[in-house]
């Protein structure tokens, strides 16, 4: 069966093409302007997506799926559906599981429920120690070996067609926590390196840290707490870029948030580090000045609920004020335009959601539950409204973000061109609407954003030419 997605605006080689896209066994057969003959095909299913937008599939490098040990919270089937209907069809898991990915046996439990239940391409992290404990390295050579021995089809532990894209190995990562021993950090980058990895790292230092609820700024102050530091996170950048120049390792910083670690990649990046960074949708929008406004907001609502009144013309918050916390936390404005100028000048290369579900009655426990939101399913059109629309940067930037970059960092191959895999997905720009969570498709509802008016909807999202969503 041929597929033909007609009269759309289609992202290829860096610009929007007013083109037709044939889709054949899975990948893209052909871009053009005529299908006449095609339409008068029975064998091509034509779907007319006149005044809509086709991009490459998002590519997500930073996501939490949960599964297995924590199924209350998010599980692969979830997950990936998830991330189908915001329009991501790669996504990269990390290894805060139980058990934690850092062996062959723990990660095959991973690997068998990907390959059961994911409906977009999930690749997993295995852990750079183990347990994520900080005392010992994992056998990196060892699990390397392995996925390409399951990437050649050459073990009984799958099924022989199982799909490529459940069983690559994504890279080493210990998110959730900071390598903070040098001397391991050292050496597993000195491995990796020596095997072609990538080490995606979450940076902070305990003893630095300061607070464990919100940034040591405005909202701290504010609320009594102590703040969690900007340094925590900075000066485990400023080591590893060192590390990383002394190893030649391929190395990826997690969720950037402070304006000190940015101007350390930017100057890395000049000085020839092999160093990419992603930051969150949160951090470019909010500063911690709007959160304490949220939470004023929330207290005085809480104080006089027998006044409140519900018009009818207008969404009504759900979920409290859990849904600012996350790891790091929402900094200052200082903070959130040097991320935006980091994105601007390509020292900040891509966008990634750290979607982080958490269940209902851990994070109504606010500032003192569990750091982590959601984002699969609205960061395109926060971001899209946010930053394109207020003309901040253009929609192909956003594209790159989002997309052409984490693909070309994590070598997946993508793109809407002939011969390329159909990973691809429709939105309609025009559309607007209030962001929800009680719509999602993921088990988590906290996100940042819930309230948010946006322009954008996902209208569908292929994987290998079939449509996920």
């Amino acid at each position: 069966m041929k597929t033909l997605l007609s009269n759309a605006k289609v992202f290829t080689h860096g610009s929007f093409l007013e083109t037709n896209v044939l889709i054949e066994d899975g990948v893209v057969f052909s871009l053009s302007d005529s299908i006449s003959c095609l339409e008068a095909d029975p064998s091509v299913s034509v779907i007319d997506y006149s005044g809509k937008y086709i991009f490459p599939g998002f590519v997500d490098v930073h996501v939490h799926f949960r599964e297995p040990g924590f199924l209350y919270k998010e599980d692969i089937a979830t997950g990936s559906r998830a991330a189908a209907k915001g329009g991501y069809t790669h996504v990269f898991t990390m290894p805060n599981l139980n058990p934690v990915p850092d062996s062959i046996e723990n990660m095959n439990e991973e690997l068998k429920a990907i390959h059961e239940k994911a409906c977009v391409k999930v690749y997993p992290y295995a852990s750079i120690t183990k347990g994520e404990k900080g005392e010992e390295l994992v056998d990196f050579e060892e699990m390397a070996e392995y996925f390409e021995l399951l990437g050649d089809g050459r073990t009984d532990d799958f099924e022989k067609n199982t799909a490529s894209h459940a069983i690559r190995l994504a890279g080493f990562s210990d998110d959730g926590t900071g390598v903070e021993d040098a001397y391991y950090m050292e050496e597993a980058m000195t491995r990796v390196a020596a095997i072609g990895g990538i080490i995606s790292a979450h940076c902070e230092i305990k003893s630095i840290l300061g607070g464990k609820n919100v940034h040591d700024g405005v909202l701290a102050k504010e609320l009594g707490y102590r703040g969690i530091s900007s340094e925590s996170e900075w000066k485990m950048v400023e080591r590893d870029i060192s590390l990383s120049k002394e190893t030649g390792c391929r190395y990826h910083v997690c969720h950037v948030s402070t304006k000190e670690s940015v101007e350390l990649i930017r100057k890395a990046k000049k000085d020839g580090v092999d160093i990419t960074c992603e930051t969150g949708p949160h951090y470019l929008l909010l500063n911690d000045e709007d959160v304490l406004k949220e939470v004023l907001k929330d207290k005085l609502e809480n104080q006089d609920r027998a006044a409140e009144k519900n018009t009818g013309d207008g969404y009504k918050i759900k979920y409290g004020i859990g849904r600012f916390k996350m790891n790091p936390p929402i900094r200052s404005e200082e903070d959130r335009k040097a991320l935006i100028e980091g994105i601007k000048d390509g020292t900040v290369d891509m966008i990634a959601t750290d979607h982080a579900p958490h269940s209902l009655e851990e994070k109504s426990k606010g500032f003192d539950g569990p750091m982590g939101v959601v984002g699969l399913e609205c960061a395109f059109p926060v971001l899209y409204t946010g930053l394109v629309r207020t003309g901040v940067i253009s929609l192909e930037k956003l594209i790159d973000l989002m997309s052409i970059k984490p693909s070309e960092r994590f070598d997946v191959e993508h793109g809407i061109e002939t011969g390329m895999p159909a990973d691809l997905t429709v939105y309609d720009l025009d559309e607007e609407y209030v962001i929800d969570p009680d719509t999602f498709a993921s088990k988590g509802r906290f996100t940042p954003f819930e309230g948010r008016k946006v322009f954008g909807r996902c209208i569908a999202t292929y994987v290998d030419g079939n449509p996920v969503f």
